[in-house]
């Protein structure tokens, strides 16, 4: 079998070829090299003031992660 050019595929393309091809790792591979056009990008801190800032974007995602997981295991019973 013929291997698809992962490259040229599309986001998408690439992820109906991985559902149909789970044992693929290499598909996979280029997947997550692709990354996630959506996902925000945070520049690496210069200053002491942007790891703060870090430090505190990092904290709200973990109060929202947990929030969720408590909900969930609320739900749960």
């Amino acid at each position: 079998m013929t291997k698809p050019n992962f490259s040229q595929m599309s986001r998408q393309e690439l992820r109906a070829y991985i559902l149909a091809h789970r044992d693929d790792d290499e598909a996979i591979d280029a997947l997550i090299r692709m990354g996630d056009p959506n996902s925000p990008v945070y520049p690496f801190p210069q200053t002491d003031e942007d790891l703060k800032a870090m430090e505190e974007i990092l904290k709200r995602k973990l109060a929202a992660v947990e929030a969720r997981s408590n909900n969930s295991n609320a739900a749960d019973g």
